[in-house]
């Protein structure tokens, strides 16, 4: 495969340059909320996502007849890598999760409701799997949905629902067949978040980023809102997972903080001798930075893969996720060691190395190696559909 890029890549790539430099904002681009970025969770954020679907570039890769381009994914790759290297909000959960599940298995209704306001960035999903007693293993997901009529009443809870308390709708997994084996009998909802059977409480990160838990009571939910077959939710939800360990954690930001540690230590000193003449710190940063083209290449091996098959490839998608996480965990470590104990002190502390990025750094990496199927779940799966290994291994 061509690690270069062609005329047309570097073409919108300079188009997405210029658009980013017309429309800079703070209150919307934000590096140091890591990868909690890419949530519109404010009105100038989603503001900003309107002015990008202005462009037509939140359809790249959607069929023509649901007013997408038939584009090549590699352009929507680059464009979140974009976003994502200044600290805006991503195409993410209306476009790839809920938008391309709809065009493969929704209804036309649910298509022709939702698609276009998608499109036109004037929706925003929550995405409600993880519970008290299922977080990365999905499948033992039990909220109740109870057949009621021409619909359906769900009752039980979700947690870290990151953005439960802006969305417009929810999507969400229940358990429609309690008998069924726990890969099979779930079912994929669309829910209104303003439900008043819906109750969401705040859950605070370590990075101090908000994520909630949602309580259903009683909350009724027509059967035309509910997205494809009856009891095959599950695999939609894993195909939908596989395009969410990609899209949520771009290389943009991992290639941002190595070079925010790169400079700190070209000019930085200790017992004032410069740090960029300690062996050992050298040696880490250039491991740190092999590294780092590693985790980009496996990103554009995972886009390459997609482009060439029918179907999202898993595998890649684990490797890519597992390996740039885990990398950027390596790389918040290694900053804290690097910078000393002035690294502890907090972001935006001004006489502190960095203005204390690195703490944050340190707390928010802790998030990404869980979100999305934590790592060893990660490795899980690699073991078993790359490498071929027994399940109970």
């Amino acid at each position: 495969m061509d690690f270069e890029f062609s005329e047309k890549e570097c073409e919108f790539l300079r188009e997405v340059d210029q658009f980013l430099k017309e429309n800079h904002d703070p209150k919307v681009m934000d590096v140091t909320r890591e990868n909690m970025a890419q949530v519109c969770d404010t009105p100038e954020r989603r503001a900003f996502m309107k002015k990008v679907a202005k462009k037509g570039w939140l359809g790249i890769t959607w069929p023509k007849e649901y007013g997408g381009q038939e584009g090549e994914g590699f352009f929507e790759y680059l464009l979140n890598e974009k976003l994502s290297s200044v600290g805006a909000p991503q195409i993410g959960k209306g476009v790839g999760i809920i938008g391309k599940t709809l065009i493969n298995v929704g209804s036309e209704k649910l298509k022709r409701e939702f698609l276009p306001q998608i499109l036109d960035a004037k929706i925003e999903f929550a995405v409600g799997y993880s519970e008290p007693s299922a977080g990365s293993d999905a499948a033992a997901m039990r909220l109740k949905a109870e057949r009621k009529g021409d619909g359906w009443l769900l009752n039980g809870q979700k947690v870290f629902t990151t953005s439960a308390h802006f969305a417009d709708w929810y999507w969400v997994g229940a358990r429609t067949d309690p008998d069924a084996p726990k890969h099979h009998g779930i079912s994929l909802f669309l829910v209104r978040m303003d439900d008043p059977g819906l109750t969401i409480h705040p859950m605070y990160t370590m990075g101090n980023e908000r994520t909630n838990a949602v309580f259903f009571d009683n909350v009724f939910v027509h059967d035309d809102y509910r997205v494809g077959e009856l009891n095959k939710g599950f695999q939609y939800i894993a195909e939908a997972l596989d395009i969410e360990r990609f899209s949520m954690f771009t290389f943009a930001p991992i290639r941002g903080r190595m070079e925010v540690l790169a400079d700190y230590v070209k000019t930085a000193k200790r017992d004032g001798k410069p740090l960029k003449d300690d062996a050992v710190v050298r040696h880490k940063l250039a491991e740190l930075a092999t590294e780092c083209e590693v985790a980009r290449v496996l990103g554009v091996k995972f886009v390459d893969a997609a482009i060439n098959s029918n179907k999202t490839p898993t595998v890649e998608a684990s490797q890519y996720k597992l390996y740039a996480t885990e990398l950027s965990r390596r790389l918040a470590d290694a900053t804290m060691d690097i910078v000393g104990p002035g690294g502890q002190l907090a972001l935006h502390t001004e006489d502190a190395p960095l203005k204390g990025r690195g703490e944050s750094c340190y707390t928010y990496t802790v998030i990404d190696t869980i979100g999305g199927g934590s790592s060893q779940v990660q490795r899980n799966i690699i073991a078993k559909r790359k490498l071929d290994l027994p399940k109970n291994f």
